[in-house]
């Protein structure tokens, strides 16, 4: 089988704050375009209602909106231990020097004015990503010692499982033990195929055992090339039980939002649930309202992250 090269970077997620329509639209246009996935939250409050559920590698914050301001957000989010990495631009009209100083007090990093110039936004994208994927990166095995959860290079070789990982691989898979220098061969063969698909962060895959399935979800690709996944198993029909639960969805509602978490295209999941594109589309549209979110994207991280957990 040919080997996988390493990816030299990764498809990072940004989430936008902004109140205006015609804003998200344009930067969602934009940043999709320079190939990022973009989440959107048209207010602070819904920003902070979203990050409970997925973190974003950076976040571009509008200064002025209603209910929540940018500056109290950015405060609210800052304050959280899990969040205080995370790189915040402001994008503001606001250029006075009492704004900016306003701004990076909050905990921004930098700011952008309005109306943005795209070339320098990506710059400073970009340049903030790497910066704050370099610090980040190098607490991530420890922060995940306690999961199953094990880091592999571009061609499906690992570099370190924790503890929780190896005691799992070695229980779904009798005949493989940790001291053996790779992965299990359905494991790895899986693993390569989504490797060798250009995935993003959220991306999963996975592997029948018996009655019981091995998933693995991308977290992500770190600055020195490690593809970082999360472990976990579960019985057939758990996890549409568990969107279900978890986010007030009918049992149909569950199955689309699975398969869609999945990757899967809206006429993919007619097909497989034997039902219309147009009412794939209807479903979509209930499971936005009832997990409170404004596109397909934030749908997915919310439900790949509950899946994870």
């Amino acid at each position: 089988m040919p080997r996988a090269e390493p990816a030299d970077t990764t498809r990072p997620v940004i989430l936008v704050v902004d109140d205006a329509p015609e804003a998200l639209r344009f930067l969602t246009s934009t940043l999709e375009g320079a190939g990022m996935t973009v989440l959107i939250a048209i207010d602070g409050l819904a920003a902070i209602a979203l990050m409970k559920n997925v973190t974003p590698d950076l976040i571009l914050m509008d200064a002025v909106m209603p209910n929540l301001d940018g500056f109290e957000t950015t405060q609210r989010i800052k304050a959280s231990p899990a969040h205080q990495h995370l790189p915040i631009i402001f994008m503001t009209g606001l250029t006075d020097s009492e704004h900016v100083v306003r701004g990076l007090n909050a905990g921004a990093i930098d700011f952008v004015s309005k109306p943005i110039v795209i070339d320098e936004l990506l710059a400073r994208i970009r340049v903030h990503l790497a910066t704050s994927r370099v610090a980040h990166g190098s607490q991530l095995a420890l922060d995940m010692s306690g999961r199953p959860a094990l880091a592999v290079d571009g061609a499906g070789e690992p570099h370190w499982l924790t503890p929780a990982a190896s005691e799992m691989l070695e229980r779904l898979f009798p005949d493989w033990c940790a001291t053996s220098g790779g992965l299990p061969d359905p494991f790895l063969a899986a693993l390569r195929r989504l490797q060798a698909s250009a995935p993003t962060p959220g991306a999963r895959l996975a592997v029948e055992v018996g009655e019981r399935t091995l998933e693995a979800g991308l977290l992500r690709c770190t600055a020195a090339g490690q593809w970082v996944f999360r472990l976990s198993e579960r019985h057939e029909g758990e996890e549409k039980q568990l969107l279900a639960a978890q986010h007030g969805l009918t049992s149909r509602e569950a199955e689309v939002l699975l398969w869609i978490s999945r990757g899967k295209q809206n006429r993919e999941v007619s097909e497989i649930l034997q039902i219309s594109p147009r009412t794939v589309n209807k479903h979509l549209e209930q499971i936005f309202e009832k997990m409170g979110v404004e596109n397909r994207a934030s749908a997915t991280a919310i439900a790949v992250t509950t899946l994870a957990r």
